[in-house]
């Protein structure tokens, strides 16, 4: 179709230009504290930080940005969290006008749907579940916080972590995130909830709401679902059992704050970025930890980021078959097709890429820095995650090294194999095939 753009390739151009938009807004004298500019990279970083809703922080959000700058930073998550054309949808609803077939493919690009029908419902959906969630946080923690903060602080940091929470962001005003809460059940429930829900996908989220039965939910429900589950639990009792007696971080706490932060850390790596003990003072088993789950991530279509809980489980299914020398890989009484396998395959092949990549370029960037390999590479998965978490390393960074992880968290929050589509040309099928010839493997 003449003058038709591929949605490929609209989106990561939507994304780099809300990305320069904040960059422009945060870099104003007015954003920052005392009328003083936070720099451009400075403010390039957290754009991209906060539209790719990742959470790291070369500056203290809190003491570095006024007012206007937490505004902007607060919209650019929501609208990176949610995606810009579901608001695109929004304004052409309550403006009466159509949505076209280019559009519903935008939006069935940007949410992961599966189809082009029932788009303009979906995102709607999303709206709905966003604000219904996000206000009933903003007022729990209102409510917490303000008899002791006072009550307009504790509505504006209330809708600030409510916001922040449910689009996976981990953006703080504090210097050391949520530590001050590690055992305040209040806060870690409505946090975790959050985040766990604005990870699992809108369609996820959806599914349940409609169906509500276990059997009845689609296929990817299931696998995300199950997945999610065993990697929360997987997590959770790791940092209980590790971290139990380390001084750094359980060590010195009840054995209620020690359930408190290792159910919140144990779930933390699903995308969320916050943390309420030291990331730095884990252990370096621990750490190595979160680096894999930070690397699966959350749920296809969600909030979070990662190679998608969806993709680990199909290479799992696929890798069982192969085991087991099955012809079709199955799952609740359900056929995957290879293809879909391939698809998977392709993603965390490509996101190893990226990643391996990036952390030997931070290598040569940040040798001068003293820096760790091992907070190197956190670092470096945490961006393509947009995770968040950070053992520290990120306010040390170098420019060369700040540029490379708004590239990490670029590439992370479009997704590798979007990118590759967006940037690659299209090839026209050959109409020929060669002859096939046995390979040795393993």
């Amino acid at each position: 179709m003449k003058g038709f753009v591929h949605p490929a390739r609209l989106i990561p151009l939507g994304f780099a230009g809300m990305i320069l938009i904040g960059t422009i807004l945060l870099s104003l004298p007015i954003a920052g504290t005392n009328g003083h500019s936070v720099g451009l990279l400075n403010a390039f970083f957290t754009s991209t930080s906060a539209v790719c809703v990742t959470g790291l922080a070369v500056i203290d959000t809190g003491a570095s940005f006024s007012l206007f700058g937490e505004l902007v930073i607060m919209v650019l998550i929501q609208i990176g969290g949610l995606g810009f054309m579901t608001f695109g949808v929004l304004f052409a609803v309550l403006l009466g006008k159509q949505i076209g077939l280019k559009h519903r493919l935008m939006i069935q690009q940007a949410t992961n749907a599966f189809s082009t029908q029932g788009l303009v419902k979906l995102s709607l959906n999303i709206f709905l579940i966003a604000f219904v969630l996000e206000f009933v946080a903003m007022i729990t923690l209102t409510l917490h916080w303000g008899p002791t903060m006072g009550w307009a602080p504790a509505l504006y940091q209330g809708a600030f972590y409510a916001i922040s929470s449910f689009n996976n962001a981990g953006f703080s005003l504090s210097p050391d995130s949520l530590s001050s809460h590690v055992g305040d059940p209040v806060v870690n429930t409505v946090v975790i909830s959050l985040f766990v829900i604005g990870g699992l996908g809108f369609i996820v989220v959806t599914d349940i709401l409609q169906k509500r039965r276990w059997r009845r939910f689609s296929l990817n429900t299931k696998l995300v679902l199950m997945t999610s589950a065993i990697a929360t639990v997987f997590g959770v009792l790791f940092v209980l059992v590790v971290e139990w007696g380390n001084p750094a971080t359980l060590g010195h706490l009840s054995i209620a704050e020690k359930i408190w932060a290792s159910l919140f850390q144990g779930v933390m790596p699903r995308s969320s970025g916050y943390n309420t003990v030291d990331i730095g003072g884990l252990m370096a088993a621990t750490q190595f930890v979160f680096i894999i789950l930070m690397f699966i991530g959350a749920a296809s279509g969600s909030t979070g980021g990662g190679i998608k809980t969806n993709t680990f489980a199909i290479l799992m299914l696929a890798l069982y078959s192969v085991v087991r020398g099955r012809s079709e890989i199955r799952a609740f009484h359900r056929r995957i097709s290879f293809d879909t396998a391939f698809r998977a395959l392709a993603v965390i092949m490509i996101s190893l890429g990226i990643v391996f990549t990036m952390t030997i370029l931070l290598t040569l960037t940040e040798s001068g820095t003293g820096a760790q390999f091992l907070s190197i590479f956190y670092e470096t998965v945490s961006a393509f995650g947009t995770v968040g978490s950070s053992m520290g390393l990120t306010p040390h960074l170098t420019p060369a090294g700040k540029i490379i992880i708004i590239i990490t968290m670029y590439i992370g929050r479009l997704g590798p194999l979007a990118l590759a589509y967006a940037l690659a040309q299209k090839n026209k099928e050959a109409k020929f095939s060669y002859p096939e010839e046995k390979v040795l493997i393993g």
